[in-house]
């Protein structure tokens, strides 16, 4: 299957651990770069460190029409993707 995962995590979270081939977008840059996330490779799999924040980018990116989900915790998404 085909998809994106988008880590909404700040850049010092993301280095410290990551899903492998993920992209860092975090939160605070989510609504500037929507046009950009509009146009990755659906389905959208927003994560962080514990879904708090993947679940935000998830609500406003469904509002907008993607096709997206929460995916929560970056390490359980990392779990699921092996």
């Amino acid at each position: 299957m085909e998809y994106t995962i988008v880590d909404v995590r700040t850049p010092a979270e993301f280095s410290g651990g990551n899903v492998a081939g993920s992209i860092n977008i975090p939160l605070n840059e989510v609504m500037d770069r929507s046009e950009e996330i509009m146009k990755l490779k659906t389905p959208v799999i927003f994560c962080c460190a514990s879904g708090g924040r993947s679940g935000q980018a998830t609500g406003y990116f469904q509002s907008k029409g993607l096709e997206c989900e929460n995916g929560g915790g970056w390490m359980e998404v990392n779990m699921r993707m092996q």
